[in-house]
């Protein structure tokens, strides 16, 4: 079947905006359209494709089976169009972006970002950095860097800066596979095990010290406390001790089968994952492109698609 020829790129952005924020309303904020307008070419488009693309779930919108097929085609189709103009479009030279990467980010998100971005940008050097969320936001607003990526900072600590949420990450505890207590409740686990926690300065502490409260384990004194997957993953793989830290951080080791998370029913141990900007914004040249990388990507995340590292030959095809 051929493309039906008035389905224009603007009926493609909209429909994928909508898919990503679930609502006309909050798609038409992102876009800076009117509702009117944005349902209106929502619609054209469903009378060129012949069928729905969404349900209406209370004051939100659910994609269909076609429209979550569609989905998918249409955000590599845009993401191809992007490459391409992005490949025609002249070098840089000599040009640098600074970014700051929290824990929940380097593992899984940010290094598809990366080599996605120095594939299409071989000319800009992207100098990366990791420390704690305090430290990265002051090189933030001292213009040290141009963009953090990571969990969203506490509401305190926003003045001057804005952040975009990307997706909701949960806070797991983990463990090495075959810890001898992984069958146990969670409760019974942290009651018998040494226990790994976030420092103080993390932002994942605060809801987990709440967890432990919770569960009457408020007193309980941490073994160890880190952020860093290279000395946590370590201490697991190496003792009985359990864990609590991001998803994101510990997403390849769980995929592989060398870590297990632990089920604690909790549903507040969760956050928001986003970028955060100055609010007068950066002025370097491929930081638009490195942000609606960074979007794309985690906006697939947060519609549960595994996002593949690029392949060699991924990172040559803007050379062809």
């Amino acid at each position: 079947m051929v493309m039906h020829p008035g389905i224009k790129l603007r009926h493609i952005r909209a429909f994928l905006e909508i898919a990503d924020e679930g609502s006309l309303s909050a798609a038409a904020r992102a876009r800076r359209l009117t509702q009117p307008a944005l349902s209106r070419s929502l619609g054209e488009l469903e009378a060129m494709l012949g069928q729905p693309l969404f349900l209406r779930q209370g004051r939100g919108l659910a994609l269909t089976e076609a429209g979550r097929l569609f989905r998918r085609h249409a955000a590599a189709g845009v993401e191809a169009l992007e490459a391409g103009a992005a490949a025609l479009a002249p070098a840089t030279a000599g040009g640098r972006i600074e970014v700051g990467v929290l824990p929940t980010v380097a593992a899984r998100l940010f290094p598809r970002v990366a080599l996605r971005f120095g594939a299409l940008r071989a000319g800009i050097v992207l100098s990366v950095e990791t420390g704690p969320n305090t430290y990265l936001l002051r090189r933030l607003r001292d213009g040290a860097i141009d963009l953090m990526v990571g969990r969203m900072p506490e509401a305190a600590e926003m003045a001057g800066l804005t952040f975009e949420h990307l997706y909701e990450e949960e806070i797991l505890l983990c463990a090495r596979a075959g810890h001898p207590l992984a069958g146990l409740p969670a409760r019974d686990v942290l009651r018998r095990s040494p226990l790994i926690l976030p420092p103080a300065g993390a932002i994942i502490r605060r809801p987990v010290a709440d967890y432990l409260a919770a569960q009457g384990l408020g007193s309980v004194v941490p073994v160890f406390e880190t952020v860093s997957l290279a000395v946590g993953r370590g201490l697991l793989l190496g003792s009985d001790a359990v864990w609590f830290i991001s998803a994101g951080v510990i997403a390849e080791d769980l995929a592989r089968g060398d870590l297990v998370a632990i089920p604690t029913g909790a549903r507040f141990l969760s956050g928001s994952v986003g970028m955060t900007t100055r609010q007068a914004g950066a002025d370097r040249p491929g930081l638009d492109l490195l942000i609606q990388l960074t979007r794309d990507l985690g906006r697939r995340l947060q519609g549960g698609e595994r996002v593949l590292m690029p392949t060699v030959e991924d990172a040559n095809a803007s050379d062809r």
